[in-house]
């Protein structure tokens, strides 16, 4: 029991932390609406901050989420978002081309799976898993929603990322990555030649909502001998379908919405 109350405590400040997760929230404030003592307060906060659902802001000293809450919360698409939209075609995606595919969308500087599903072949690349986060741009769906966005904010993320490029993905250097943003809007799909793991070979599409905004990416990874042409043009019609599909129904459904 006292480990059931612990869990129910922490939570409860979690949803306040969340509530005003804007503006934060003193250590106080938490004490005053919670009816918590204050060294319970803390002690479940610094709970709350270790597992990266909660931090503290330096100069105010007050509480804001998290990173990994707001990956909990892309996570959550899965029911509540362009997941739940899109489920029905990564499946059939999947399932037509034997491999790997995969909805990303963006976090600031980076990109998030949200979903992986596994087609039947029996060779398949474990490059990207859900929850997985990478510096956008490093992967097929990644670099297809770096394309979409304008050259400035392109610049600006490529140089915010140089660094963490650098130490982690010594193949996709600045202007590698310019380069590859160029031939991306050029094909009108993105093409990860084996950048980031050999043999591993991807191809994205990002999404647009029904007001044009980007929402995400869809893309396919499989094994290098299995996105040879002519499989590739096939491969690559397959996903442009698939995209329209997913952004028809992001339509319908915002047009139900308003009704």
């Amino acid at each position: 029991m006292g480990g059931a109350q612990s869990v129910d405590r922490a939570l409860a400040l979690l949803f306040l932390i969340g509530r005003q997760s804007a503006s934060g929230i003193s250590l106080s404030g938490l004490v005053s609406v919670s009816g918590l003592n204050k060294a319970t307060v803390r002690r479940q906060v610094l709970a709350l901050m270790r597992a990266g659902l909660v931090e503290q802001d330096a100069g105010t000293r007050s509480y804001h989420l998290g990173e990994d809450a707001y990956l909990l919360g892309l996570l959550a698409q899965g029911r509540h978002g362009l997941l739940s939209q899109a489920m029905e075609q990564v499946q059939r995606l999947a399932r037509d081309t034997g491999d790997a595919a995969f909805i990303s969308v963006r976090r600031g500087l980076h990109s998030v799976c949200l979903h992986r599903e596994d087609g039947a072949h029996p060779i398949r690349t474990y490059a990207l898993m859900p929850g997985a986060h990478h510096p956008l741009g490093v992967g097929a769906g990644s670099l297809a929603m770096l394309a979409a966005l304008p050259d400035a904010e392109v610049e600006a993320v490529i140089a915010a990322n140089q660094a963490e490029l650098t130490s982690s993905f010594p193949r996709l250097n600045p202007e590698t990555l310019r380069m590859q943003v160029v031939q991306t809007r050029a094909a009108g799909i993105a093409l990860n030649p084996g950048l980031i793991f050999e043999d591993s070979w991807g191809l994205g599409v990002a999404l647009h909502g029904p007001d044009g905004q980007l929402v995400g990416a869809v893309s396919i990874a499989a094994v290098e001998s299995r996105m040879k042409a002519p499989r590739r043009a096939e491969l690559e019609q397959k996903l442009r379908v698939t995209a329209r599909a997913i952004e028809a129904r992001l339509t319908r459904n915002q047009q139900e919405k308003i009704k």
